[in-house]
């Protein structure tokens, strides 16, 4: 009896601390970073640092066992639609207790006066009714499951997407760009990153624009992943053309945000667009009849070549946004040097790639 007075207690005085003009989205103990590497700091959908939107935060796995870690349930809904997330494996942070819950066990207060991340609308976690309950008494919102939220958050994406881009274009984009031309002085290869938050690490680590606060590193970071990057491509000028809306076949991720890999595959009155040489060939395999042409994305120049017509190094210690890949070159002497810097195994033309080499890959 005396436990059950101390929790309900001790519960009642975290969430009375809670209200609108006392509470805080950051982490208030040391959080749980779940990711590996230097990246694990920021979410690899928008970059926005985990530990300042610790309360917002939620947890999930990809490819069955990569760990991400985002700064709100709209930046996991929108991964959700790039990969196959299994629901069983998301996990939020608990309000009260600043520990990593399962999500389809929490009780969640949305629309409350506290201010959405990423989102319009609020959505904020908790392990015990009785606290969500007291939370949504002192600060508004109505308490609903893991699942009618996530519901809500995906069908409003549209809109706070739109809204985070006004805020980008209007705000953020030319702060990073006036950072950009003061302090960066190194060349930045942008496209060798495959997520956001790879490149904001090494931005910080690697001084690669000397030393920077957060409020100058985020902005930075959106202005060479969202903006600098595409205006690069579109330099080269015969680079492969991907559309915002186009996903690859196979994995169903979106191709345009990983331009350096893309590939197509074209009929003679439309294309299909991959993420990579892997996915390709497996589409490719099954599927030879009545194709007009094929592209791949040289490596070193990022320039359109026939695919059938390069060389690829199979297995290296470069990976594709798939993981392991056939990386492609537009000539022999390149791929070779290429193998010996990253450790290839053989080189093939396209005519001797073979379905089950392709699919060793994954494993």
């Amino acid at each position: 009896m005396l436990i059950k007075i101390l929790i309900t207690f001790s519960l009642f005085f975290c969430v009375s601390n809670l209200s609108a003009d006392s509470f805080t989205k950051s982490a208030t103990i040391k959080p749980e970073l779940v990711q590996d590497g230097a990246q694990k700091e920021w979410c690899p959908v928008c970059g926005m640092s985990i530990e300042a939107n610790y309360k917002t935060s939620h947890t999930s796995k990809i490819n069955n066992h990569t760990n991400r870690q985002y700064c709100s349930m709209r930046c996991l809904a929108v991964d959700m639609q790039e990969y196959k997330i299994n629901s069983n494996d998301v996990k939020v942070v608990d309000v009260v207790t600043q520990k990593l819950i399962n999500a389809k066990s929490a009780f969640y207060v949305v629309g409350s006066d506290i201010k959405g991340t990423m989102s319009k609308v609020s959505k904020l976690a908790f392990s015990n009714k009785e606290a969500a309950e007291d939370f949504s008494i002192e600060n508004g919102g109505e308490i609903v499951d893991f699942k009618t939220a996530l519901k809500m958050a995906q069908d409003s994406l549209s809109s706070d997407i739109a809204m985070v881009d006004s805020k980008k274009n209007k705000q953020l984009y030319p702060m990073g760009e006036k950072i950009f031309e003061k302090k960066c002085k190194k060349e930045i290869n942008i496209n060798s990153y495959l997520q956001i938050n790879e490149l904001k690490a090494d931005i910080r680590d690697k001084k690669l624009c000397g030393e920077l606060q957060e409020g100058e590193l985020q902005p930075l970071t959106l202005y060479l992943w969202e903006v600098k990057k595409f205006g690069d491509l579109k330099s080269i000028g015969d680079a492969i053309s991907v559309n915002k809306d186009e996903k690859c076949p196979i994995c169903g991720m979106f191709v345009y945000k990983y331009p350096k890999w893309a590939a197509q595959i074209f009929y003679k009155n439309s294309h299909l667009s991959f993420d990579g040489v892997k996915d390709m060939m497996k589409y490719y395999f099954t599927h030879k009849d009545a194709i007009a042409k094929i592209l791949v994305s040289d490596y070193y120049s990022q320039k359109a070549i026939d695919a059938k017509k390069a060389y690829y190094v199979l297995g290296s210690d470069v990976y594709g946004p798939m993981g392991d890949e056939l990386i492609p070159f537009v000539s022999e002497s390149e791929a070779k040097t290429f193998s010996m810097d990253h450790k290839g195994l053989k080189i093939l033309k396209f005519e001797d790639i073979k379905a089950k080499e392709v699919n060793k890959l994954d494993e």
